[in-house]
């Protein structure tokens, strides 16, 4: 696993063997990352980084200039690995926080432009992410939410649906909220 661009690019990341983590392939960040680069500026995104698992994707967007970056995961190992790269990398821009994703997102009051979340494929209840982001209005005017699932799952029927990423094994499913009420109310 390594960071593919910005200030760390080119970096390893080794994380110990206990960790319970599916990180994104390299390929398909790099993918993602290329998306990304073309819609946003990153150097002015806050993220919100869900099942973070070793900090893959979130030390992807401190490396590109992310200046805010919360990264959720409740595995004691992957939050330990987090915490010691964010200390050598010198970091400040993370906030690592060890907690369940779900009972994290019922109470953050956080509003972020960019949420990006990587359950794990077997999790059949994983559509509840996207229903909770929506109805807590935790995304910023013209945010996304980015779910990385399973290719073969279809994601075209939820709230905010704008259109789905396949990268070998790997989906990425992207959602905007256009409501008319999102918009009046976070102006």
């Amino acid at each position: 696993m390594r960071i593919i661009s910005g200030k760390f690019g080119g970096r390893r990341l080794t994380p110990p063997g206990k960790i319970p983590a599916r990180p994104t392939t390299d390929k398909a960040k790099e993918a993602l990352f290329n998306i990304l680069v073309n819609r946003y500026d990153l150097a002015g995104l806050q993220v919100l980084d869900l099942f973070a698992g070793t900090g893959n994707i979130s030390f992807e967007f401190i490396s590109r200039g992310c200046p805010g970056v919360v990264a959720v995961e409740r595995n004691f190992s992957s939050v330990s690995f987090m915490n010691q790269v964010k200390e050598e990398l010198q970091v400040s821009e993370l906030q690592v926080v060890r907690a369940d994703v779900f009972r994290f997102l019922k109470t953050d009051t956080g509003r972020y432009d960019l949420i990006f979340a990587d359950p794990p494929y077997d999790l059949h209840n994983f559509t509840d992410i996207v229903y909770t982001v929506f109805e807590r209005k935790m995304l910023k005017k013209n945010g996304c939410l980015i779910v990385e699932h399973s290719n073969l799952v279809n994601t075209g029927n939820l709230p905010g649906f704008r259109e789905k990423r396949q990268y070998g094994q790997s989906g990425f499913s992207f959602f905007e909220d256009a409501s008319e009420d999102h918009v009046q109310d976070h102006e």
